[in-house]
């Protein structure tokens, strides 16, 4: 064999190497497309491809933070046409795995989905694309007239480079609207001050629980507790009639308890008793339904990227509730109360509007400091995702059970939202921290308060946070205004093994509230003993049962508020009827 057959063997070894090579990292191609049957105008939005190696629920579904989560890969559309083919290639950004050219081989139910976005042209001059809430509380695996596809099986290859196609063929149908009851009414109202705000009708709506006698009563006027929390789609933990007698019970993974359905029929059946007991408090008690195109709700404060929510809860929403359902209508009588995210709520209206409300209960508020940002000081640190180390590499965690054990980073759940929509537009909880407390960017967005990629801290960013939504830094500064206005308000519960280390912040806030002087705040702050998320102050009882017991659990300290704090002259009898 001569030099020249020599050459041409290694040569063609050489290409047929390389190309074995970039058949095993160039990773499977999908081309998506929606139809006609689907839709016939052009789409705006967030194309998601989702794949599972398990048929237990569609892919779709699947998709979260956890151990268990199956792979999600995004990209933004806009005028997207039917029948057009769009491609995921091997670098689209996906999660858990970075790429496509990462998956590894093995057979897989893949589908697909179009998060559909609306333009919304805002006061501020901004042009947005977000996606509009529907009905359901901004959960883009179930959003009225998102586009998907039904799950196919598939096989990826380990070498040669695979393409598959999907079409989008499905419409998530609309949501109908909970009906009234005896007990129970639901209401709607357009917002001048969002809509506004949007640029186009914006609505808020409450779920109402009557009092026992509001039709034979018509002259009493009653006080409100207001129930914080996530999108309720109707008023929970409330029957008229004992548990369903069929009822198949389940199995809570959460609270490693068998038949927890059938223990929350129980508990709200429960409640209807003592609703109805001769000398139960008379109150009007709502759920506030307040979504926004960034999540299932909108904090109940004003924001710079959200609008003015709190003004419009406080000033629209619930004046219109306590006009139409004979509520007293003023701050005295009226009272907040939530967990996790409604525990933020509570304590950050109450702050914010001292003399509307009389009186806060907020169990494991999201982080009210953020020097204790769950793990991340924004202030100090420099990255949110590592440990600052010169020689290792350790990533900070976001979720752990009692024991200590982790689930999760913060890194990989900011990760997963970036997969999900960029601009904050995921519907997750670290994008609606930023909607909530970011100034607006140039593009009308919220400014990132870290490289959504690298963790790196935007500290000017973090100083806008501190002087406006940082509140146990806003009690500080302002306690010599605020302090009379909210002695004896503040109530704040949270258990010290906190899934979310939402725990850290609460032991701020307590340190600053016991060194108050004129006023002392004279509230409390309690902590439950290897509670995980959302303990809410019940000593006696576990976690899956207080949770279910928010609108009694308060109410003899709200009752012991009033009678310390009613002014003179107010009505402390119309609603004591038996």
């Amino acid at each position: 064999m001569n030099l020249k057959h020599y050459l041409l063997l290694f040569l063609i070894g050489t290409i047929m190497g390389c190309q074995d090579k970039v058949n095993k990292n160039s990773g499977p191609q999908f081309s998506i497309s929606f139809s006609n049957e689907a839709s016939t105008t052009a789409k705006d939005g967030r194309l998601l491809l989702l794949l599972s190696t398990n048929d237990e629920s569609e892919p779709r579904f699947q998709i979260n933070s956890g151990l268990n989560t199956q792979l999600v890969f995004g990209q933004n559309v806009e005028a997207m046409e039917p029948n057009t083919f769009l491609s995921f290639e091997k670098e689209s950004l996906g999660f858990p795995y970075p790429s496509l050219s990462e998956i590894p081989p093995g057979e897989y139910w893949v589908q697909a989905l179009l998060h559909v976005y609306e333009t919304f042209n805002l006061s501020t001059g901004h042009t947005v694309k977000l996606p509009m809430d529907n009905g359901e509380g901004q959960q883009w695996n179930k959003s009225p007239g998102n586009l998907y596809s039904k799950p196919v099986k598939i096989t990826i290859p380990s070498k040669a480079t695979e393409s598959f196609e999907l079409v989008l063929d499905q419409i998530i149908p609309p949501i109908a609207e909970p009906e009234d009851t005896e007990w129970i009414k639901h209401i709607k109202i357009r917002s001048e001050k969002l809509s506004e705000f949007w640029g186009r009708d914006m609505y808020l709506g409450a779920h109402i629980l009557l009092p026992k006698g509001f039709k034979v009563h018509p002259e009493a006027k009653y006080p409100l507790m207001v129930f914080q929390g996530h999108f309720p789609s109707d008023f929970g933990c409330f029957r008229t009639t004992p548990p369903d007698p069929n009822l198949e019970p389940d199995y809570a993974e959460r609270f490693q308890v068998e038949g927890y359905n059938i223990i929350q029929q129980q508990e709200a059946y429960d409640f209807y008793k003592r609703w109805n007991e001769p000398d139960y408090p008379r109150f009007l008690i709502i759920e506030i339904q307040h979504p926004t195109p960034y999540y299932d709700d909108s904090y109940a404060v004003n924001s710079a990227s959200q609008g003015p929510y709190g003004d419009a809860i406080t000033y629209e929403l619930i004046p219109h509730i306590e006009k139409e359902f004979r509520g007293l209508g003023e701050g005295w009588a009226r009272f907040l109360y939530g967990g996790s995210t409604g525990g933020w709520e509570a304590l950050a209206v109450q702050v914010k509007y001292p003399d509307e409300y009389n009186g806060c209960f907020a169990a494991c508020p999201d982080p009210i400091d953020f020097s204790a940002y769950c793990l991340t000081n924004i202030y100090e640190d420099e990255n949110a995702y590592y440990y600052n180390s010169d020689h290792k590499t350790l990533e900070v965690p976001a979720h752990r059970d009692y024991l200590g054990n982790i689930q999760s980073t913060i890194r990989e759940e900011n990760h997963l939202e970036l997969v999900l929509g960029d601009k904050s537009r995921s519907g997750q909880q670290w994008d609606i921290w930023e909607a909530t407390y970011s100034p607006q960017s140039s593009e009308g967005y919220p400014q990132r308060i870290w490289d959504k990629k690298t963790g790196d801290i935007d500290h000017k960013v973090a100083d806008y946070w501190k002087e406006n939504y940082d509140l146990r830094y806003i009690l500080e500064r302002d306690w010599s205004s605020l302090g009379d206005k909210l002695k004896g308000k503040i109530h704040i519960y949270c258990g010290d093994m906190d899934n979310y280390y939402l725990n850290n912040a609460v032991y701020k806030m307590e340190d600053f509230l016991e060194s108050t002087t004129d006023p002392y705040y004279d509230g409390e702050v309690t902590y439950g003993d290897r509670a995980e998320h959302c303990w809410n102050g019940d000593p006696e009882q576990p976690n899956h049962i207080s949770r279910l017991r928010y609108n009694s659990m308060y109410v003899p300290k709200i009752m012991k508020r009033i009678a310390e704090s009613a002014p003179s002259g107010a009505d402390l009898k119309s609603w004591r009827y038996q």
